[in-house]
């Protein structure tokens, strides 16, 4: 538990890259924070953070150490987990990094059906792009990501997936409302609206555009497919979304419609946990209860 404390405070000063301002966020002097340090440091046998002018950074030996800070601290709470486990009780704590689509309406309801069972479990939810989120994963800040199009996978182990359709978002009264799918060609002939490059749907249909004819010439582009959602109301324009984040009320002023796969084929959706890590019960169970819902989706 001591090293524990002490990766408590090396992460504060990683991560306000300044101990002075470390020190004002844990409530404790510089002076005793910098001797904390100062002493583990001789303990550990080497300095561990790089002083610049303006503050600190940690070194490769800080690195590799915050590496198996992190380590223990998975293992850990994994350990707690199964011991709540033998006693009857689940309780412990998942981290998700996820994808904006799954906020406002899978998330929600998965956390909360598993809460109504296992009430000692707590939850964050962060959203993430998809290199934000195998980040997350790979510095133990996330338990599980659920993202759209991962970029590298290297070190991403797959749980499950869910195919995904990317669909044009728009008002009711624009002409393209009335097909049951529509071309891509045909939402670029018209002012469109486009996520970042961070962001899956546009990578997916920036390959789309390249083998077509018309190029990706978005009139707005942003980081919140919310916005893009609500911005076609005051424009006749398009916007996309992935079908999971989307629920339209027949009445709704909008309406989606799939892009045609002749033009830009379905992304997938992946479930995934650092490759090789062993997660704690709380983590692995509500893991499988998303499975289980990705397989109803996939199957729908």
């Amino acid at each position: 538990m001591k090293h524990l404390q002490n990766f408590h405070y090396i992460e504060g000063v990683m991560r306000a890259g300044s101990i002075r301002k470390a020190a004002d966020d844990m409530n404790i002097t510089a002076s005793a924070l910098n001797r904390r340090i100062q002493r583990f440091e001789d303990e550990f046998g080497s300095e561990i953070f790089e002083r610049l002018p303006r503050g600190v950074r940690l070194n490769p030996a800080g690195e590799l150490l915050m590496q198996h800070f992190r380590t223990q601290a998975s293992d850990l709470r994994r350990v707690q987990s199964q011991v709540a486990d033998l006693s009857g009780e689940r309780r412990g704590h998942i981290a998700i990094a996820c994808s904006q689509a799954l906020v406002p309406y899978f998330l929600p309801e998965q956390i909360a059906a598993y809460r109504r069972d296992h009430a000692g479990v707590t939850f964050s939810v962060m959203v993430r792009d998809r290199e934000a989120a195998e980040r997350d994963l790979a510095t133990f800040d996330s338990d599980l990501a659920l993202v759209f199009e991962p970029v590298h996978l290297v070190d991403f182990e797959v749980i499950a997936h869910c195919p995904q359709v990317i669909h044009a978002i728009m008002r009711r009264d624009n002409p393209l409302a009335a097909q049951s799918d529509v071309r891509l060609r045909d939402c670029l002939d018209q002012p469109h609206i486009l996520p970042s490059s961070a962001y899956g749907v546009r990578a997916l249909m920036e390959v789309a555009a390249a083998r077509g004819t018309r190029p990706l010439r978005p009139s707005v582009e942003s980081d919140s497919f919310d916005f893009m959602r609500h911005y076609v109301l005051h424009e006749n324009a398009v916007s996309f979304q992935i079908p999971i984040g989307l629920q339209l009320a027949p009445d709704d002023r909008i309406v989606s419609r799939p892009l045609s796969t002749r033009d830009v084929p379905a992304g997938n959706l992946l479930l995934g946990q650092q490759r090789g890590r062993t997660l704690p019960v709380a983590s692995a169970r509500f893991a499988q209860r998303l499975t289980r819902a990705l397989d109803r989706l996939s199957l729908a």
